[in-house]
């Protein structure tokens, strides 16, 4: 029998002969799928990636030279200076391999539609970098069957076993920034965290709540908002929290961002900080040292994580495998002039 058809005729490794018949189309369009081509019906690439699945079939690379030299990195959302970190810090490692970055925006989604995937199929990068998103089962299988890697840098929720990620300690963050505050005598601490199915927005809170367990201090589920990571979401959940009859005497705000929009309601309340008011941010941002007074941060080493995981994605497409699939990067404390001990 010819040699294309003895994978599915033996049980052995499957062939795209073989996969092509068992979908019922023929070897081109089976082709066409793997090459990430737009002109297959929906139904026929369906029935053409369950077979591929089904096998857990893996398209070989060609030689190191044929890849062109380009990784995709894509975004949930693309709209605040958080943002431009990572890029900085994904453009300099990917330079540094003389490698090219296509960038691309999910507006606002957490998981990339297939249109997104059939793009990156037809390019055929080096690998794939995800920032606060991730890839369904389906998704993830297309892009192993091409033999593209991918990294998921500061994942919004539990990856599956296998999948490399890069992120900081976030716990470690909520957890100094609201030691400092306690430290400093205050006791009515608020935080405004991130939306609560990000995993590191609930990190943050529990580490928010450890610091209140090890001081013995009981939190004040009033004190506790899920919000969003930009300006808005501070400045509305900080207006609210700073007009409760007994109002918090700090907040730590889960991002820089929304550390603004409380300084704004702070400043439309006639209060003033670090005096009424001691604000903690989260992030360490250019701009953090910019405004007026300093902000007190927490420094979460975008950079360094964006950088990290280019490198092991890189390394991934030469056939290495990381040390560990998940890394988590140390953040720290930055104290400036935004926090003071509350008046008495």
């Amino acid at each position: 029998m010819p040699a294309q058809d003895r994978g599915a005729a033996t049980g052995g490794p499957a062939t795209i002969a073989s996969i092509a018949a068992e979908a019922g189309v023929s070897v081109p369009t089976v082709s066409m799928v793997l090459n990430g081509r737009p002109d297959v019906a929906a139904a026929t690439r369906a029935r053409v990636e369950a077979a591929l699945e089904r096998h857990q079939y893996r398209r070989r690379r060609s030689a190191p030279a044929t890849p062109t030299p380009l990784i995709d990195l894509v975004f949930h959302q693309l709209d605040s200076a958080w943002s431009i970190e990572i890029i900085r810090g994904v453009e300099e490692a990917a330079a540094a391999a003389k490698v090219g970055v296509v960038l691309s925006e999910l507006g606002g989604e957490h998981r990339p539609p297939q249109d997104w995937l059939d793009g990156v199929l037809a390019r055929r990068p080096l690998g794939v970098l995800l920032v606060l998103s991730s890839l369904d089962q389906s998704q993830r299988h297309q892009l192993e069957s091409r033999s593209i890697p991918f990294v998921v840098v500061d994942t919004e929720g539990e990856q599956p076993a296998g999948v490399p990620t890069v992120g900081s300690n976030n716990w470690s963050g909520g957890l100094s920034a609201t030691r400092h505050l306690l430290s400093l005598g205050h006791r009515r601490v608020a935080i405004i965290s991130g939306p609560s199915d990000v995993l590191c927005s609930r990190a943050r809170i529990d580490g928010y709540r450890s610091a209140h367990d090890e001081a013995g201090i009981v939190v004040d589920p009033g004190l506790v908002r899920y919000g969003d990571f930009y300006v808005d979401g501070g400045y509305e959940h900080g207006k609210a929290l700073l007009s409760l009859p007994d109002r918090p005497t700090a907040i730590f705000a889960g991002s820089d961002m929304q550390a603004l929009g409380v300084l704004r309601a702070a400043r439309e309340l006639g209060l003033r900080i670090p005096e009424d008011l001691s604000v903690v941010g989260y992030d360490d941002l250019p701009l953090a040292g910019w405004i007026g007074p300093e902000l007190t941060t927490v420094h979460q080493p975008l950079h360094e994580m964006a950088g990290t995981a280019t490198r092991m994605l890189l390394d991934l497409a030469r056939g290495g495998q990381p040390m560990n699939q998940r890394l988590d990067l140390a953040t720290e404390l930055v104290v400036r002039e935004s926090t003071a001990p509350p008046q008495t």
